[in-house]
This record gives C-alpha cells, sequence and structure tokens, in this order.
C-alpha cells in the first residue's frame, strides 16, 4: 500500500506566497465562501465490480494507480502486486449491466485483457503521449522507471538514477519529442530523455534545497504548456518552467501536509491533495488558492486523485473506503459512495487508493475506483435532466 513513510518536518519554512488559511475556516486568499448550496448535477450507479476469485483480499492485492490511455480505450492499474494489468472499456467496463442488479461481477482473470509482470511494486504508471497506446511507462518502489511494449508485452527501456529510493511518481510531457521526468524520496525531480538509452539526464531540481524534502509527483502541463508541477512532503508545490529548470517560478503554500498529487484542470488551473484531508484548486497566473475541498479522509495514504475537464468534476479515495466526487464550484462532496467488497471477507479496514475519470464525454461520464484489497469497481453518471 502507498503510505507515507518518511519524516517531513519543515525546516527553515519560507514565506508563504498566498494569504495565510485561517486555521478554522481553512480559507485564505480564496474566493468568498459560496452562498449556494452544493448540489449534485449527475445521477451516478455503479456499473461494475472487478475483484478476485481467490478466497480472502490480502494487502498484496492492493491497487495503487489507475490510467486511462489518451483514447479512453484501455485502462491500466498497477499496484502492490507486480502487475500492470490491462483492460479495455469495449469488452470489460462500458455497458456492464446485470438484469437483476445493474451491476455485473467479474473476475480479474476474465475480464484482463492481458498483464505484465514487473520486478518490484508499482507507485505510479502512465501512458506515452504519441505512442498509439503501445507504451506505457512505470515508476516502482525500487527507484526504477521502465517503460514496456503492449504489443510485445516486453521492456524496452529502463532507468535508475534515484539512488535505489522509491519513486513516487513519474509524467511524460505532451510535446514532441516527449521528454519523462520522475519524483523521489531522493529529494529530487529528474528530467530525462526516454529516446536515450538508459534514459539521458536533462536536469535534477531539488526542489526544498534545505530538507531535501521527497518529491511525491510531478505533473506536466497537459495543455502543451511549459510549466511542470512539483508537489513535496514539506506541504509546497513547486511550479517550473521546463527551459529553465533553475529555479521555480511560483511556489503554491496552503496545505498543511505533505502534497500527494497535482493535477492540471485547465491551462492555469491545478488541483492539489495532501494528507491534511483536503484538495485545494490554485489559479498558477495568480498563485493563489481558489478554493479547498473536504470530506474525504486522508491523513497518511496516496487514496488517489483525478479530475474530469469537461464536466468540472474531482474526484479522490479515501482512508475510510468511500469514493468521493467535487465539483469544482463547491468545496462540499456532492456525491459519496462506500465501496463493495465484491463478496469477499476483508480482513483489515480497507480504503480506496486510486481514481481515474474517462475524459471523454460531456453528459455522461465514467470513473473508475481502485482499492487496497484489489478491488476494481466502475461508476457511470449521466447528467441530470433540468426538468
Amino acid at each position: 500500500m502507498k503510505n507515507l513513510s518518511f519524516h517531513s518536518p519543515l525546516q527553515n519554512p519560507q514565506p508563504s506566497t498566498t494569504t495565510p488559511l485561517n486555521p478554522e475556516t481553512g480559507q485564505g486568499g480564496e474566493e468568498k465562501e459560496e452562498l449556494e448550496k452544493a448540489r449534485c448535477e449527475w445521477d451516478f450507479n455503479l456499473s461494475a465490480v472487478i475483484c478476485s476469485s481467490d478466497a480472502g483480499a490480502t494487502p498484496s492485492d492492493a491497487i495503487g494507480v489507475v490510467e486511462f490511455d489518451q483514447n479512453d480505450s484501455f485502462l491500466a492499474t498497477g499496484g502492490i502486486a507486480r502487475k500492470i494489468r490491462i483492460y479495455s472499456l469495449e469488452k470489460s467496463l462500458e455497458s456492464c449491466e446485470n438484469v437483476e442488479t445493474g451491476v455485473k461481477f467479474l473476475d480479474h482473470a476474465a475480464a484482463c485483457e492481458f498483464y505484465i509482470c514487473t520486478p518490484a511494486k508499482l507507485s505510479s504508471i502512465k501512458w506515452k503521449p504519441g505512442s498509439g497506446s503501445r507504451v506505457i511507462g512505470s515508476a516502482d518502489y525500487d527507484g526504477v522507471v521502465m517503460e514496456y511494449d503492449l504489443e510485445k508485452r516486453v521492456p524496452v527501456f529502463e532507468r535508475d538514477e534515484h539512488g535505489g529510493r522509491r519513486v513516487w511518481s513519474m509524467d511524460y510531457s505532451h510535446w514532441d519529442p516527449t521528454i519523462g521526468a520522475s519524483g523521489s524520496d531522493d529529494g529530487t525531480m529528474q528530467m530525462w530523455d526516454p529516446r536515450c538509452d538508459g534514459g539521458k539526464c536533462l536536469a535534477v531540481v531539488q526542489p526544498n534545497r534545505v530538507a531535501r524534502s521527497p518529491v511525491c509527483c510531478v505533473e506536466f502541463n497537459p495543455f502543451g504548456g511549459t510549466l511542470v508541477a512539483v508537489g513535496c512532503a514539506d506541504r509546497r508545490i513547486y511550479g517550473y518552467d521546463v527551459r529553465n529548470l533553475e529555479n521555480p517560478v511560483l511556489l503554491l503554500d496552503g496545505h498543511q501536509q505533505a502534497v500527494t498529487y497535482t493535477k492540471f484542470l485547465d491551462s492555469r488551473t491545478v488541483v492539489s491533495s495532501a494528507v491534511d484531508g483536503c484538495l485545494m484548486m490554485w489559479d498558477t497566473e495568480d498563485r493563489r488558492p481558489i478554493r479547498t475541498y473536504r470530506g474525504h479522509v486522508n491523513s497518511r495514504r496516496f487514496v488517489g486523485l483525478s479530475v474530469w475537464r469537461s464536466g468540472g468534476l474531482l474526484s479522490c479515495g479515501s482512508e475510510n473506503n468511500q469514493v468521493f466526487v467535487y465539483d469544482k464550484r463547491w468545496g462540499e462532496p456532492i456525491w459519496v459512495r462506500g465501496f463493495e467488497q465484491g463478496g469477499q471477507p476483508r480482513r483489515e479496514p480497507g480504503f480506496v487508493s486510486g481514481v481515474c475519470w474517462r475524459q471523454a464525454g460531456d453528459e455522461r461520464c465514467m470513473l473508475v475506483a481502485g482499492g487496497s484489497d484489489g478491488v476494481l469497481q466502475v461508476f457511470e453518471g449521466e447528467r441530470k435532466s433540468c426538468s
């Protein structure tokens, strides 16, 4: 399971670039609290549960990351089981309806198109842009970044430059030629060229030069901009212009604990998650927080974060084994769903450990969530009629 196992005290903290948060309201430097009450404009339903037929869930089944490809045709999962599983939406996830319950229960072996065994536990996977969903990258607990050719089902690239320290996150740029970046427990974000044997290092960035704080997440601007967002255990988000990585071009300071995820909602808006139990939305041009989202439970684990850009919805997991959906307009959740156990007895309290929105569509949506027990659940949503 992806637990935060490092110790990350703030040493010589720098002045915040935003208005300090009010400890009572959690607001500060943000827009005024909305007078309009949060409402759910969507009907969400569970459509499929995919689990193992083995009797009983074990920690080794935990799903740590869920990712749709760029065409929204395939889904990949990774985690403690040391496998990258590939699912086809057309065959496994779409229109999964049982006449009696409306939910289809599937076994991983039947639903999965194929899987690739990996040498270590996985903390991050990303589909490589421009590869036609043929290449997927991974980062693991042993500090290694790899790429796999999914047609040949073999590794085609390996990079081990983080000194054996766990790589929490990796990502690819969205321009040609594609470059990669990885963030690690060693306190660095490294940028590299996957076309070169061994991944020639293009730059090494240490966001916190005093405390050498672990880098928990790395996210390139998927809209083609030059900004890369780096979230660290020192509670801050550092923004770098990839054309000049010597110093960050922005610093976002507002979370109270380690930042675990950053996601671009649009070209100038970033959503972040931290183990302070909050999501925050930021304006990267004004360098200020726009809104804080509360409701889920998150104090020690990676629980996933995903944004549905066209629908303006955010989703994350929770340590109380629930899936949360927020509308970007309101700080309270608009939909919460407890995780099904897939018919298996639970040996210990579970939690939702990974989520991912399918980006296609405007009036219909799909959210896939993975749990610490290895269960994968598919939720489908439809916008409510105005009448």
